[in-house]
């Protein structure tokens, strides 16, 4: 895409209509590319996370911890 961009604006002040749009399409189809990229990568992301394989998931501030109940009977007689 990197390529795209430089060769459109190398002929877009030019008179040449076939050449401009030769180039357009050429650099939307290459962002069309991107974005399939793009979303196939975030429907990956979202399986990943439903399917439970993600470590970023929503229950990183979950603590394990060991309690003990005091009774207020104990407490009186200490």
């Amino acid at each position: 895409m990197k390529q795209r961009l430089p060769s459109l604006k190398a002929v877009i002040d030019g008179d040449d209509g076939d050449a401009i749009k030769e180039k357009t399409n050429s650099l939307a189809e290459a962002s069309m590319k991107l974005g399939e990229a793009m979303y196939k990568a975030s429907q990956e992301e979202a399986e990943a996370k439903a399917n439970g394989s993600d470590e970023d998931s929503a229950d990183d501030d979950v603590v394990d911890a060991d309690f003990e109940e005091v009774k207020d009977d104990d407490q009186k007689s200490a």
